[in-house]
């Protein structure tokens, strides 16, 4: 018997099974946790926040999937087994899904809505005249699948796009940047910046003072990556200089960010609630099914987190 277990806190089951099971070869059977049956039966686990143990106690585990494109709400657990391979979420229809929320966020400071609202409050009537798009540019931090997604979507409206990551990419129609040089002769280029990165040791804090001081006075920041990323004092600290004009956030150090939290009141931050790329049943349960098919059949799997590089 092999057993797929879906193991995913927080998510409406019902979809997501009906889509495994659309999906996967008929040979596997698809469990839940209140239904698993024999834990030697398990081959391969769709995991969100998977309880601690869990997967340390599947004697027979092959792979786990994440339900995500990160992969550290598994590897809080530290009894995960080291030797099996952990496959990253890795969804087209979830890029375009991020690539989607980074133009609203973008277009949200270009085309002055936060003004425009403001005053819609008080009833006033006041214009202000569009910017010019190809001389406003945005910087993209991480070149995977959702910031080249990103990078695409943003040239496509006509914006000057650079886009950064640890090593140099080389993209048809963007201009790239890598490294700690690369980055610091990027950002004063950068009107709008747009961080879909990875979570590391290399990244984490990475948006702090000296980042900030780095960018033209007005730059607009738009974070879809995680929260940890920003150095939280040092982001108040250059909305409230003017040294930058806006912050859009969807991702936090803490989620639910708490009701008594500085973001939730200030006037120059949108805050939303980590939505920017859910993933879809259908999309995303073809993409893993797909995966189970190429490991069943000996072929690698692509998107492997590799435990070095930490993504």
């Amino acid at each position: 018997m092999t057993a797929f277990l879906f193991c995913c806190t927080g998510y409406p089951e019902a979809a997501w099974l009906a889509a495994l099971r659309q999906h996967l070869p008929p040979e596997v059977e698809v469990r839940t946790m209140q239904a698993m049956g024999d834990p030697a039966d398990i081959a391969y686990v769709a995991a969100w926040m998977p309880p601690d143990g869990l997967l340390a106690s599947l004697p027979n585990l092959k792979v786990i999937f994440s339900i995500a494109s990160g992969v550290g709400h598994i590897l809080k657990d530290p009894s995960v087994p080291a030797h099996v391979p952990l496959v990253r979420m890795s969804d087209p229809m979830q890029w375009n899904l991020m690539a989607e929320f980074a133009v609203l966020g973008v277009l949200t400071f270009h085309r002055f809505l936060p003004f425009y609202l403001d005053n819609q409050k008080d009833g006033r009537w006041e214009v202000r005249w569009p910017l010019d798009t190809p001389t406003r540019p945005v910087g993209v931090l991480g070149l995977g699948g959702s910031g080249r997604a990103v990078a695409a979507r943003l040239t496509d409206l006509g914006f000057t796009v650079h886009g950064w990551s640890r090593r140099k990419h080389e993209i048809a129609g963007i201009t790239t940047w890598a490294g700690p040089d690369g980055l610091r002769a990027m950002l004063p280029r950068c009107a709008y910046v747009v961080c879909v990165l990875p979570l590391t040791d290399e990244t984490r804090g990475l948006m702090d003072r000296a980042f900030f001081a780095a960018l033209p006075d007005g730059a607009h920041l738009i974070n879809i990556g995680r929260g940890e990323h920003i150095v939280q004092a040092d982001l108040l600290a250059a909305l409230d200089s003017g040294r930058l004009a806006g912050a859009f956030l969807d991702v936090f150090d803490q989620e639910p960010l708490p009701p008594d939290h500085p973001y939730w009141r200030h006037p120059k931050i949108i805050v939303t609630p980590h939505v920017a790329g859910e993933l879809l049943p259908r999309s995303a349960m073809k993409v893993m099914a797909d995966n189970v098919r190429r490991h069943m059949a000996g072929a690698p799997l692509p998107n492997l987190y590799d435990r070095a590089l930490q993504y």
